[in-house]
């Protein structure tokens, strides 16, 4: 935070909770790097990992889906936890402008920073092809400036920018080792996903060095290379050095993995089986398969089948490359400065955009 000696700059907070939400934010940095941002997110290891680099503030995490899953009393008191947390930050803060990703631990982020005056861009999941999420249902009417990333989604909010940042890479893959990398990611546990790899090693289905994310709490197979949770850093090597990676439905380990070149493997978490709050991720991994780029397991069986035809294809790399959301959140950004009469930070100051 600034301190009272220093020139006041345009305050960005930047608001995503765990997983790809926050790894989206992180994209977009040549937007909000030369300005005062801080993060706000969820209390894991990849929040941590950020909070050793940028300001960071933490809020409990909850989410509608709680309810779903039977734990009504449990998510009401995360939320009531979340709010008080949220207003302290805000209240500190004083952000001129907030940009969330999503998802729900974000929300009364967002709400009490509107409240507050902040002007408000509401970018929804780059997860969301068909549908929009239910933050979204609720953020988007809050924002002054929206934002999709899928065609589909542009007809549903047509006032919103649409920017499909998927991009195929034609660079050289990494140098691979014999490593398989199974990652729940960072937020959830994720025990079938553990257990379908860890019967199909049994079974000699992976001659492949094995190493398995578990997730706090999560099911740890015996004589397996088993760690809970890992840092950014730490996961961004394995993905260097990992031939194959089997993960969940998440679009931040996914694109994580394509973009390091990797064979990728994905096992959807099911809302029918209680393993998260709705089925988003099977339409991500459906519509990331239908573009070639991934193979899907929904079950032990079909994990066999798709480790052996993703052993025998050709990798493709591919990652988000959001230059166009870029642009536009540095003019947002440059509007908010010259409407609050605050300079623009030194590094844009040669650039003849900031004039």
């Amino acid at each position: 935070m600034q301190t009272s000696d220093e020139p006041q700059r345009l305050r960005i907070c930047l608001a995503g909770s765990g997983g790809g939400h926050v790894r989206q934010i992180l994209d977009l940095e040549p937007a909000w790097s030369a300005y005062d941002a801080f993060f706000v997110t969820e209390d894991t290891a990849l929040g941590k990992s950020l909070s050793e680099r940028h300001r960071t503030h933490f809020v409990p995490h909850y989410a509608a889906g709680q309810v779903r899953l039977g734990g009504p009393f449990k998510m009401l008191a995360a939320a009531v936890r979340n709010l008080v947390r949220s207003a302290a930050i805000i209240r500190r803060e004083r952000p001129h402008v907030v940009v969330s990703t999503g998802a729900g631990a974000v929300f009364f982020t967002v709400l009490l920073a509107r409240l507050s005056g902040a002007h408000v861009v509401v970018v929804e999941s780059f997860a969301r092809f068909d549908r929009p999420s239910l933050f979204a249902r609720l953020a988007m009417p809050l924002a002054h400036d929206r934002v999709v990333q899928s065609a589909a989604l542009g007809g549903i909010w047509p006032k919103a920018r649409v920017f499909d940042p998927l991009r195929i890479l034609k660079t050289r893959r990494p140098k691979k080792r014999q490593l398989l990398f199974a990652t729940v990611g960072a937020t959830l546990p994720f025990d079938r996903l553990v257990k379908s790899v860890a019967e199909v090693q049994a079974e000699g289905g992976i001659p492949e060095r094995l190493v398995i994310q578990t997730g706090e709490g999560g099911f740890r197979p015996a004589g397996a290379e088993v760690v809970e949770t890992l840092g950014f850093d730490a996961i961004q090597q394995l993905l260097i050095e990992a031939d194959i990676v089997v993960c969940h439905g998440g679009t931040g380990s996914l694109i994580t993995a394509l973009r390091q070149g990797c064979r990728v493997v994905a096992m959807p978490r099911l809302s029918e089986l209680g393993e998260h709050y709705d089925d988003h991720q099977s339409e991500i991994t459906e519509a990331f398969a239908a573009r070639g780029l991934i193979q899907v397991a929904r079950s032990t069986a079909d994990l066999r089948e798709a480790l052996k035809i993703a052993r025998a294809r050709t990798p493709v790399s591919a990652t988000t490359a959001p230059d166009e959301l870029i642009a536009f959140l540095q003019g947002i950004f440059r509007d908010a400065a010259t409407r609050l009469n605050l300079p623009p930070p030194a590094a844009l100051r040669d650039d003849p955009l900031a004039s």
